[in-house]
């Protein structure tokens, strides 16, 4: 359906603002709620002139949803959280903001809604943030049983939070962390196949209320990845195992403490220690699907993308030579 507005919850993210510039670029007019849209201005250019359309909305507040919604005929929400600060928790945002956006899309008879998951969502899991993720699930489903859940592995790209927080963890400390000595398993994908993964979702009749676990072309473990970091930046440093029984309450400890600094998240928390007891991989076992289900079948592997964005944080820049 081309010309047809869809609404974008979280489009100010990350992957957000990929998804926004992905459905302009499939003909799609995009509205995008914000608590602060006068911050979005950039999302504005992602289209034609007056494809791309902000309005203020806040997911604790169900009756601002609703008017965001209006004359829409799809929805994706991509809304999620790392960490938790103030009234931003994992219960109220991931959770409940799920259930609201989805019960009022449901109210306003529209049944395209993607919803962005992870890999990790269970209601068993050992972290809130996988809990949450399950509930929000679970709260989508129950209010529209035909739509599109989608579970990444690690997003990577430009504006990442994985390689550059560690990148920028390097320039200054001595040693990088092998939470659970590095062993856990994890498939990184691309943020534009994850953008369009949710444009396909939207639009394929045989996604709906399906779920499809979204992994890149190779599987790594933590260790390799922080080895990967290091040799890309330039930076020698070491990697030292650190035993989940100290990294939890060291990230625990972190978190307390950054929640009183407004200006910057914890570089670990206790619940991200938690999610790397299990392994971050794609399945699609129990009819769960992949990206080559929605269409995407050319993957962009970090190997090809995140030295075009590291580079920043050698010694010397770009012309810095790679250790050997």
């Amino acid at each position: 359906m081309r010309g047809d507005l869809i609404v974008v919850f979280g489009g100010s993210g990350f992957v957000g603002r990929q998804v926004v510039r992905a459905l302009a670029k499939a003909g799609k007019r995009v509205r995008v709620p914000m608590r602060r849209p006068h911050l979005g201005h950039e999302l504005r250019v992602m289209g034609d002139v007056g494809q791309v359309q902000l309005v203020q909305a806040n997911l604790r507040y169900p009756e601002s949803v609703a008017r965001a919604l209006e004359g829409a005929g799809g929805v994706v929400n991509l809304v999620g959280l790392l960490s938790e600060k103030g009234p931003q928790t994992f219960a109220a945002i991931q959770a409940e903001g799920a259930g609201v956006v989805a019960r009022a899309a449901a109210a306003r008879g529209i049944t395209r809604l993607v919803h962005m998951s992870a890999i990790g969502a269970d209601p068993n899991s050992p972290a809130r943030y996988g809990r949450t993720k399950a509930a929000a699930e679970a709260a989508v489903r129950a209010a529209l049983p035909g739509a599109v859940i989608l579970r990444p592995s690690i997003v990577f790209g430009p504006e990442d939070n994985f390689f550059n927080r560690f990148a920028d963890m390097a320039k200054f400390a001595p040693a990088l962390p092998l939470i659970g000595g590095g062993k856990t398993k994890l498939q990184p994908v691309y943020v534009g196949d994850v953008a369009a993964a949710v444009v396909a979702a939207l639009d394929l009749e045989r996604a709906r209320g399906r779920v499809f676990e979204l992994g890149g072309p190779r599987i790594y473990t933590f260790k390799d990845l922080l080895a990967f970091t290091l040799r890309e930046t330039a930076r020698a440093r070491a990697l030292v195992p650190l035993p989940f029984f100290l990294a939890h309450p060291l990230g625990m400890l972190l978190d307390a403490a950054f929640r009183l600094w407004p200006f910057a998240d914890a570089p670990l928390t206790g619940d991200q220690v938690q999610m790397l007891r299990r392994d971050n991989v794609a399945h699609t076992e129990d009819g769960i699907g992949s990206l080559f289900d929605l269409g995407v079948t050319e993957r962009e592997s970090v190997e090809a993308i995140v030295p075009g964005y590291l580079w920043r944080f050698r010694p010397h820049g770009q012309f810095e030579p790679k250790p050997a």
